[in-house]
């Protein structure tokens, strides 16, 4: 079969018209503004669309311009974005946002360049912001438009390899110049959501079907070749929901951790082969031979959390329960203890005890959230 051709002047014009008939009607396509543009393209990165609209809009609500984030504190941000996961992005956002206060007089700066040097901004984000909100013709290349693209050109090599990124941006590029740079962009997005998808694409909807060597060969849905992951490693902790008078005690996980600004309970890894850097709390001691196999934790595994943040409290002898949690590099396995009549040994300005209405307003995981109904306190 020949290869199928449409110039890029003729798939730009497909793409819009198919984005001006179909565009979902979502919040940040309202307001094209360089400030909700660059929040929502950080909550949408490796989050479903749907997951992100009520966090976007109680995030702008609460937060509508650089200046306002910026003079927030850690807590107010992360108890905003607690829920949405990866964590490190509102952390980035935050700095940027004082980043864009101190070096641009709150204003998000129009230049490439200039959005380049902001904390947690790179070539898709500065892409997305710029031919948006500043209908600059930059081009993006995000999962959707990735297999839209690979599948387009017939790209066989796997995702993330130099010369597979560096076909994809040229082709993106190649597209993106013309009018309404921001739209096209938004279209090759829309289309890999809603059309061109991961599995049982609806080629018979697409404006690009005509011109797609993946579908004239017969291996669209065999496109693109994943990027090849690792499996999880599977970690088991044991938790413990402290609680005193109606609180639960919580403590803020320290630099360098996964979880690093958000509040979590008394945890402890058990089992590993060495020690998780997880973030929940400070890292474990690495144990010793005999520990390797030791049977499921007990409860002075769980007295063995609360000494290691200063905590004594009665530990009920039975776990109530075992959480599971996967990260991307980590399968967690935790068992929960509660303990009652909690008290804190030593003063530490990173322990609070919360009642379950001030829970909402810090920074908590879904792991957290999990654990602490595990344990009975939500």
């Amino acid at each position: 079969m020949s290869q199928p051709t449409l110039p890029p002047s003729a798939q730009r014009r497909a793409l819009l018209a198919f984005y001006d008939a179909n565009a979902r009607d979502l919040p940040w396509r309202r307001d094209r503004r360089p400030w909700p543009v660059w929040v929502s393209e950080i909550m949408c990165q490796q989050t479903r669309v749907q997951t992100v609209v009520p966090y976007f809009d109680r995030f702008l609500a609460r937060f509508p311009t650089p200046a306002s984030l910026a003079e927030a504190t850690e807590d107010e941000v992360l108890g905003l974005w607690s829920g949405l996961g990866y964590y490190r992005r509102a952390r980035l956002l935050h700095r940027g946002a004082k980043e864009v206060v101190a070096r641009y007089g709150g204003e998000v700066p129009a230049g490439r360049e200039e959005r380049l040097g902001l904390p947690g901004v790179g070539r898709y984000t500065a892409g997305a912001i710029g031919s948006i909100a500043f209908d600059a013709p930059e081009a993006v290349v995000d999962g959707n438009v990735s297999r839209v693209l690979a599948r387009l050109h017939r790209i066989e090599t796997p995702l993330g390899r130099a010369d597979t990124e560096k076909r994809l941006w040229a082709e993106a590029e190649r597209l993106v110049f013309g009018p309404r740079p921001g739209d096209l962009n938004q279209a090759l997005m829309e289309l890999g959501a809603t059309v061109c998808t991961p599995r049982n694409p609806s080629c018979g909807a697409c404006p690009l079907a005509s011109a797609c060597a993946g579908r004239a060969a017969g291996v669209a849905e065999s496109l693109p070749v994943p990027k090849v992951k690792k499996a999880p490693v599977p970690t088991h902790l044991v938790a413990v929901v402290a609680t005193a008078r109606g609180k639960v005690f919580l403590r803020r996980a320290q630099e360098g951790g996964l979880f690093r600004g958000l509040w979590g309970p008394p945890t402890l890894e058990t089992r590993p082969a060495e020690p998780a850097q997880l973030g929940l709390l400070d890292a474990a001691p690495k144990p010793s031979a005999k520990d390797t196999h030791r049977p499921a934790p007990d409860a002075d595994a769980a007295r063995a959390a609360l000494a290691s943040v200063g905590l004594s409290a009665r530990v009920e002898a039975t776990p109530r329960g075992q959480v599971e949690h996967v990260l991307s590099h980590r399968r967690l396995f935790v068992t929960v203890f509660r303990a009652v009549a909690a008290r804190l040994q030593r003063p530490d300005d990173a322990q609070r005890a919360f009642d379950d209405a001030a829970l909402g307003d810090v920074g908590i995981s879904r792991l957290t959230r999990k654990i602490l109904a595990a344990g009975g306190f939500r």
